[in-house]
């Protein structure tokens, strides 16, 4: 080979070796820019039927099935976050995560705190609509100003948070308003899985799953400790309640689940009707002859003074002096479930007993199988004269308001 050809080689080399560094320099910058997709941090919707989140590079959007809402959250650190806002009657945008948020609480028992608590984002609470809750730990914020209670109808003041989670959907909303509604769930585990539905606002997807996988396991572990308990006969359960002189069951299908899930049989509807006017003698007789057959009664009628209702109260609502042709009297079996509570419009089953349902669970199986060694948390027993013994109080809260709260884990065999 000539000296010329030999040159020409080396230069042809030299210039593909040169190509060929710009190349991959070139690659790794547009690779660098490139937004990334989800890596984990994400939530999948498991049982809950009125929510999904769906992921793209440098958002998510969060829609709502209940009103039709779907959210945009664009990530802080993007283009987007600086440049795109969202405000229609069916889309909105926030840039999370969220650094400050306020929740309307004066529609108790419509929300339940204590999602937040369990996903430690009660540091960037700064404002409720009312202090009816049940939280020792943001009772204690509010104690020491750091969070402050704001008019549900002060829109000048709520507009200033990042966002503002309300219970209602209904009336006029401001481009900051979120709704949150797990309380629209058929199904224990499905109001408790919205707690992935507000990790997505707090960027908090990984600890959203560990709660709820715990809770999940739990519950699922309970269920399955009902089914394998061996009893002749299932026990019958009615919620039953008193109002305005009306007696009425209740048929809310997440109380039916619960029922049904701790090893119960829910009062067959085909036999009963819609209300019973206690001033009506005949009414009442058929009342009292399908109690008859009822081996368990969960109370819930609204009580002024909780402490003071006892089985005396229950029975002369019932129009009843003596209980003893009921079952569930003689083998006391007549239940409430605000052993635990702040007032008498602030009952913590409402709040706690929707994100942890292994908690309610664990009581009505000690209920419907009872050892007699086991402490209920929301139920107390009237037929044994049980009274409320777990006044909410912001005194007993034991952790710092940026650690979350765990969940209550049920021992579970």
């Amino acid at each position: 080979m000539s000296s010329s050809s030999t040159l020409r080689v080396r230069l042809l080399f030299f210039f593909v070796c040169c190509c060929y560094s710009v190349f991959v320099v070139f690659i790794k910058r547009v690779d660098a820019a490139a937004p990334k997709g989800p890596t984990g941090n994400v939530s999948r919707v498991e049982d809950a039927e009125y929510f999904h989140i769906y992921y793209g590079q440098t958002f998510k959007v969060v829609k709502n099935g209940v009103d039709g809402k779907s959210y945009l959250l664009i990530q802080d650190n993007t283009k987007m976050a600086t440049r795109t806002k969202y405000c229609t009657g069916r889309i909105k945008s926030f840039v999370v995560p969220l650094f400050n948020y306020s929740i309307d609480t004066s529609d108790f028992p419509g929300f339940a705190v204590s999602f937040f608590e369990l996903l430690g984002m009660v540091e960037s609470l700064k404002a409720i609509t009312s202090d009816s809750i049940t939280s020792e730990c943001i009772l204690k914020a509010y104690s020491e100003r750091n969070i402050e209670v704001v008019n549900k109808t002060d829109t000048e003041k709520l507009s200033h948070f990042t966002a503002h989670f309300v219970s209602n959907s209904d009336g006029q909303q401001l481009c900051n308003f979120a709704t949150f509604l797990p309380s629209e769930e058929d199904a224990p585990l499905q109001r408790a899985e919205w707690i992935k539905y507000l990790g997505a606002f707090m960027n908090q997807e990984v600890r959203a799953n560990q709660v709820f996988d715990a809770v999940k396991a739990n519950y699922m572990c309970l269920m399955n400790s009902a089914a394998n308990r061996t009893t002749s006969f299932k026990s019958v359960v009615a919620w039953l309640q008193y109002k305005e002189g009306i007696w009425s069951f209740n048929e809310d299908a997440y109380k039916l689940k619960f029922v049904t899930d701790a090893g119960g049989e829910n009062i067959d509807n085909t036999i009963r009707k819609n209300t019973y006017n206690a001033s009506n003698p005949e009414e009442l007789d058929e009342l009292h002859a399908i109690l008859s057959t009822v081996d368990v009664v969960i109370d819930e009628t609204y009580a002024g003074d909780p402490q003071a209702y006892n089985q005396s109260t229950f029975l002369d609502n019932l129009k009843v002096e003596d209980g003893s042709c009921f079952s569930f009297l003689t083998d006391q079996n007549l239940w409430r479930y605000d052993k635990r509570m702040r007032n008498p419009s602030s009952i913590d089953w409402f709040d706690s007993g929707v994100s942890q349902p292994q908690l309610f669970l664990a009581d009505l199986l000690e209920a419907f199988f009872p050892t007699g060694n086991y402490t209920t948390t929301y139920l107390r027993n009237l037929a044994k004269d049980e009274q409320v013994t777990s006044i909410i109080d912001p005194q007993k809260c034991n952790r710092e308001s940026s650690q979350p709260m765990e969940p209550i884990i049920i021992s579970c065999q």
